[in-house]
């Protein structure tokens, strides 16, 4: 007979988010515990760390993640998937850990039973094939931080105005397949499904996966564009400035001060944009440099960076006259700081993930009184579909999906 399931680890404290916190994955550590108990936990020992600090040292650049293989990265990225996905147990809390299976078609989820999988099918049916995507593009994106991705990119034949969708851009793109070709067959591909915990895909699959990755990227440059279309900024007569609210992990670990170079080709000979990243969760880099405190090199994207909250940014910086003020806000977080940005009077952007993500915004904005100008979804939100770890059998999100544009109190707001 088994033993005795062993007990479920408590949430450290470290984990438990305060009411002044300003990390996002702090309460991303929380919601992990609250959907698959003990997960937080599983993820840090497969960083090969002990506690949510080591972890936030890491990101600051000041600890490590150590792995002594890629192979060993890429199991132990699988490992922090291994849950059953009907009743949240992790393998450590069943009697034979080796129980959790996987889906054999999605190759993303796990269960611990065939009751448990039987159970959850009418549910996980609904989800498997884009699971599978997920599945192949969170693996594929190893690739932009090895310097393969994204594809580059040829220089803009049509106006700005002219290009309202990917079709659009894709078609300024000619042939991409020599492009494809050379990632596909590349050192980097080939060193990643060596190591990767599961067979590599079909070429048609890995094409699509490249694209959905590519995507993301680009996603950003292409909203930045349609923000300063759509807030009828002239990058033509004039330097611009771009501060992006709420920028984290996703914008900035590894990020290099090329990556908006789609936007300057958007706009070819524009006399300068600046791009300021702004946010607690920034990531030591390259791009962590002063911001520019008069015109910056006309035709060139500047890229600059502050670690810290907005408000900070604004009285430590910009009204020190230590950086120029900015032409367009633009808040990756929804709703973070958006009374302070609308108090300041700038045309600003709000970016959301999701339909739900959009309504709640909207929702609190209305609340604070806000003047919402306008709300959509993006033409250029990323293709590449993100799953929700600790419940995975959701419908997927999109970065950038949806915007909301507003500048502003209400008229009864600025009176008083």
């Amino acid at each position: 007979m088994a033993g005795p399931v062993p007990a479920v680890p408590a949430l450290p404290d470290s984990f438990t988010p305060s009411s002044d916190s300003v990390y996002s994955d702090q309460f991303g550590f929380y919601s992990l515990d609250s959907n698959v108990p003990g997960l937080s936990k599983v993820i840090l020992d497969k960083l090969n760390m002990t506690n949510y600090k080591e972890y936030r040292a890491a990101l600051e650049g000041k600890g490590r993640v150590g792995f002594r293989s890629h192979k060993e990265m890429f199991q132990n990225l699988e490992e922090t998937f291994k849950f059953c996905a009907c009743c949240s147990k992790l393998s450590s809390n069943l009697p034979d850990p080796k129980a959790l299976k996987r889906c054999i078609k999605c190759l993303n989820v796990y269960y611990c039973s065939k009751d448990c999988q039987k159970k959850d099918w009418s549910l996980h049916k609904k989800f498997c094939k884009m699971l599978h995507k997920v599945s192949i593009d969170r693996l594929v994106e190893w690739l932009v931080h090895t310097g393969d991705l994204p594809f580059p990119t040829e220089a803009w034949s049509q106006p700005a105005k002219d290009i309202r969708c990917w079709d659009d851009w894709v078609s300024m793109q000619g042939d991409l397949t020599p492009r494809l070709d050379t990632i596909l067959s590349g050192q980097s591909m080939t060193d990643l499904w060596t190591n990767a915990c599961r067979p590599r895909p079909e070429e048609a699959e890995l094409r699509k996966s490249v694209w959905r990755v590519c995507s993301e990227f680009f996603s950003r440059s292409l909203t930045l564009g349609l923000g300063i279309q759509m807030a009828r900024l002239d990058p033509y007569s004039r330097p611009l400035t771009l501060h992006l609210v709420g920028a984290g992990h996703n914008e900035t670990l590894g990020a290099r001060t090329t990556d908006m170079d789609e936007l300057g080709r958007m706009f070819p000979g524009h006399q300068g944009l600046e791009v300021v990243m702004v946010g607690p969760e920034v990531v030591q880099g390259p791009i962590m440099r002063p911001p520019l405190r008069a015109f910056g090199p006309r035709g060139k994207v500047y890229i600059s960076a502050y670690k810290g909250l907005y408000h900070q940014f604004w009285e430590e910086v910009v009204e020190k006259g230590e950086a120029t003020k900015p032409d367009l806000v633009i808040g990756f977080h929804p709703v973070m700081g958006s009374r302070m940005i609308a108090s300041l009077q700038y045309q600003s952007f709000i970016l959301c993930c999701s339909d739900a993500e959009l309504q709640y915004s909207l929702q609190i904005l209305i609340e604070l009184e806000i003047d919402v100008k306008d709300t959509g979804a993006n033409p250029f939100s990323s293709q590449k579909p993100e799953q929700v770890q600790s419940s995975p059998n959701k419908a997927p999100s999109y970065c950038n999906a949806f915007y909301i544009y507003f500048q502003g109190l209400l008229e009864t707001q600025q009176e008083e």
